[in-house]
């Protein structure tokens, strides 16, 4: 699958939609989820042009894949969640996992009790 410049996360990064940065750096960005499934839920997007977690791991350089986890470690500390009494990490990969934007991403879920991983 190539990488679609016209969806909403590349209109973040290129500044045409207006968002609320919760942290910024040259591989990562983080802003709260305009449709929140948590109290807590923030959006964490490489800066970089990568499809899914797939692709991301397959193309970015090395820097980009430490600065990216190390920015997401930066907003756990941001959000003070480090340490409390506990958060998810999620990042879906294609349709069956119901990837809504086609843009590698990984929410942060707190501030309630979160449920079982999976609802079957």
């Amino acid at each position: 699958m190539s990488y679609d410049t016209h969806n909403i996360f590349a209109k973040i990064l290129k500044g045409d939609i207006p968002f609320e940065a919760l942290y910024q750096d040259e591989f990562a960005v983080a802003f709260p989820d305009i449709n929140p499934r948590a109290k807590v839920h923030v959006l964490v997007i490489p800066t970089g042009p990568y499809v899914s977690s797939e692709d991301f791991h397959a193309r970015a350089r090395d820097a980009e894949i430490v600065g990216y986890y190390r920015a997401l470690d930066k907003v756990l500390e941001i959000l003070n969640l480090k340490g409390n009494s506990g958060y998810r990490l999620l990042s879906n990969s294609g349709k069956d996992a119901k990837q809504e934007v086609p843009h590698f991403h990984t929410h942060i879920f707190a501030g309630q009790d979160l449920g079982p991983m999976l609802c079957v």
